[in-house]
C-alpha cells in the first residue's frame, strides 16, 4: 500500500514555508493504519523486545496498538508533570528553546530491550532525548520506529548507530 497517498500534505502550517505532512488522514483510513501497524509488526517481529514506548502525543496512536500486536507492554513517555508517579526528565534544544520529557523512574527495569516509537522522525532531538531516557533507566534501545520521516532535517545523524526505521520518507 502507498501510504504517502492518504497522508494530507498542509501548505503553509503551522507557519509560512512549512510544508506539512498530516498523517490524521492515514489514521481514518481503516486499511491504512491496519498497513501501518502490520509493517511495523512484520519489521519487529523477529527482533527480541521487552517493552514498546510511545513519544506524547501522536506515537500514542501507533506504539499501543504495535505493543498489542507484538505481545508486548506499552510504556508511556510524556510531558513534564503528566505522570503520577516519580520521573526521569530529559530536556532537549528546539529551534526557539528548550522542551522536556519524562517516564516514570520504574517504567523500564535494567536490562530490558526497549522499542520507541513515535509519528514523525524530524530533526531527531526528541527521540534521541528518549532514547537517553531509556538508557538512563538501564534499558536497551532496540530500535527507533517511525510512520513518517523528513530526511532533509537530518535526523538520523542525531540517530547515528542505533536501529533507525521508518515507512515513508520525504527529502523535501
Amino acid at each position: 500500500m502507498d501510504l504517502k497517498k492518504l497522508i494530507r500534505e498542509v501548505p503553509g502550517f503551522p507557519k509560512p514555508g512549512i510544508l506539512f505532512y498530516d498523517i490524521t488522514t492515514l489514521l481514518k483510513d481503516a486499511a491504512g493504519l491496519a498497513a501501518v501497524i502490520g509493517a511495523l509488526k512484520a519489521r519487529y517481529a523477529a527482533t527480541p523486545i521487552d517493552l514498546v514506548l510511545g513519544i506524547e502525543a501522536r506515537g500514542f496512536v501507533f506504539a499501543p496498538a504495535l505493543a498489542c500486536a507484538l505481545g508486548k507492554g506499552f510504556v508511556p513517555v510524556r510531558k513534564p508533570n503528566k505522570l503520577p508517579a516519580e520521573t526521569v526528565r530529559a530536556e532537549y534544544a528546539l529551534e526557539y528553546g528548550t522542551d522536556a520529557l519524562e517516564i516514570h523512574k520504574d517504567a523500564v527495569e535494567p536490562g530490558q530491550k526497549v522499542l520507541i516509537v513515535d509519528d514523525l522522525l524530524a530533526t531527531g532531538g526528541t527521540a534521541a532525548a528518549v532514547a537517553g531516557l531509556v538508557e538512563k533507566l538501564g534499558g536497551t534501545v532496540a530500535g527507533l520506529a517511525f510512520v513518517v520521516e523528513l530526511d532533509f532535517l537530518g535526523g538520523r545523524e542525531k540517530l547515528a548507530g542505533r536501529d533507525v526505521f521508518s515507512l515513508v520518507r520525504y527529502d523535501k
